[in-house]
């Protein structure tokens, strides 16, 4: 599940690289933000006419309202839930857009590390003016006590599959069919394609590259935007910094599956995510993150370019 989330995400950091050939580093942020902005119009929709707006639009800030009490999920709340989900990512494409026209677009014909400082700035301040707008506290989002769940026999014993999870699954492996079919079936998916090969010759052969741009930011935070609500649906916690913890972890399965390659992308994530989760049975958990990292730099110790070889975008 974690490595499916860390896939989602990192296509689109790795269309941002492929296509612009920056690291977005506020990438993280993106997905806290549409993760906040999701959840906000989840609880609004779950408790509109009983609780305070302002307090559901701040998803519950200092204990105000909680997402169990409100009945927060899949099953419980499917058309709270559904619109969250598509607000969140339509919530990360406004604000990747609005990023991209005012802040990078300007600068972005100098140096790859202006663009890369920039970006860090870019995460301090979106990061910090979540925690300023909905708190620095970590809240409990769903109701994790009336979500279906149904174990499954394995060889030494069973595990448990939830409602949440098989949501996951579904949301994560549409989208990364849908980018397959984009980028493989249509004509915009052929010149983000050719973009990612060669911008100058794709300019010369009369290629819209500003279009291309709009729509790499389109696709890769909206699918950005909808990885954070899911993650945040999954797991059943929220914090403002939820995202930037993640983001190592997305760049560790970019870098392991090839930079600029979206299969690369997926695959290192779920070699990540399940790194991650799996290593805590032999290892204290505060160590997942280093194993995860440990796994990818041994692969890439036999395979440098990565996975899928660096194949730029497709």
């Amino acid at each position: 599940m974690r490595g499916l989330v860390i896939g989602l995400a990192g296509i689109g950091l790795s269309m941002t690289y492929s296509i612009l050939n920056f690291a977005n580093f506020a990438h993280g942020d993106y997905l806290t933000s549409g993760a906040f902005a999701g959840m906000a119009t989840s609880y609004l929709i779950a408790g509109f006419g009983e609780n305070s707006v302002g307090a559901l639009l701040l998803v519950g800030a200092g204990g105000s309202v909680f997402g169990g009490a409100l009945g927060i999920g899949v099953t419980t709340a499917p058309i709270a839930v559904l619109v969250g989900a598509i607000v969140a990512g339509v919530a990360a494409i406004v604000l990747a857009l609005a990023i991209d026209r005012f802040v990078y677009r300007p600068i972005r014909d100098e140096s790859g590390i202006a663009l890369l400082i920039t970006s860090i700035g870019v995460a301090f301040a979106l990061r910090y003016l979540l925690q300023f707008v909905f708190g620095a506290g970590v809240r409990g989002t769903t109701d994790a006590g009336s979500v279906p769940r149904v174990s499954v026999p394995a060889i030494d014993g069973t595990f448990r599959v939830t409602a949440h999870d098989i949501s996951l699954v579904v949301v994560a492996g549409g989208l990364m069919l849908g980018v397959h079919l984009l980028l493989q079936r249509t004509k915009l998916g052929k010149a983000m394609r050719a973009m990612s090969d060669n911008e100058d010759l794709a300019r010369i052969t009369g290629i819209p590259t500003e279009q291309v741009i709009r729509t790499t930011w389109i696709v890769g935070a909206g699918l950005t935007g909808v990885a954070g609500y899911m993650f945040i649906l999954w797991k059943g916690t929220l914090g403002f910094n939820d995202g930037w913890l993640l983001l190592l972890l997305v760049f560790a399965a970019v870098i392991l599956g090839g930079i600029g390659s979206i299969y690369g992308a997926i695959g290192g994530g779920i070699i990540i995510g399940l790194t991650a989760s799996v290593s805590v049975i032999w290892i204290p958990s505060a160590f997942g993150r280093a194993a995860a990292f440990l796994v990818m730099i041994v692969i890439l110790l036999f395979k440098p370019e990565g996975i899928f070889s660096g194949r730029t975008t497709a």
